[in-house]
């Protein structure tokens, strides 16, 4: 997801050991970086961040409503203007406004002039404040995947397979453009 950072892994080591039934230590450095890609592919089909990180998004500067493109915003802590050197200054809050939706879309316009050209809107998204806390069909299908990207290490063509995908698709949201 743009602005939000690495995705957090949504199932921890010793849960990826079980699933794979391995009882030694010795592929624990390949068996993380399956645990962060599976969570990052996961997220990205989704289209939402799953595990609640902080995020910083660039938008135009405008008076119309700007959709923020991390999903789903849990706050919106501060605006700033960003200035021509790259500069951020932050925004009081009567020149702008805010908005999250019932869907989780978060929104920003201007309320008054200014000259930045763009804004930087900082806040918190994500579905769960920790691993536990999220839906188990997405947890399982992230182990599924590890379990997909272990035995196929040579083999991944990029596609998460089908029993991953129907264990996700009822949490994905749609991408407006």
């Amino acid at each position: 997801m743009g602005g939000a950072g690495l995705a957090e892994p949504i199932v921890s080591m010793s849960e990826a050991q079980a699933f794979l039934r391995i009882e030694t230590g010795e592929e624990e450095a390949l068996l993380a970086g399956l645990i962060r890609t599976a969570s990052a592919v996961c997220e990205s089909f989704l289209n939402q961040v799953v595990i609640a990180r902080e995020f910083a998004v660039d938008l135009p500067a405008s008076s119309a409503w700007e959709r923020l493109s991390v999903a789903p915003v849990r706050s919106i802590a501060r605006v700033e203007a960003i200035e021509d050197n790259g500069t951020a200054v932050a925004m009081l809050p009567g020149e702008y406004a805010v908005d999250i939706d019932a869907n989780g879309t978060g929104w920003v316009r201007l309320t008054s002039s200014s000259a930045a050209r763009r804004v930087r809107v900082n806040g918190s998204a994500g579905m769960a404040d920790e691993p536990n806390g999220v839906p188990e069909p997405i947890r399982h299908g992230v182990l599924r995947l590890v379990g997909h990207l272990f035995a196929a290490r040579d083999g991944f063509d990029g596609a998460p397979p089908a029993a991953v995908t129907a264990l996700w698709r009822p949490y994905r949201k749609a991408r407006l453009a």
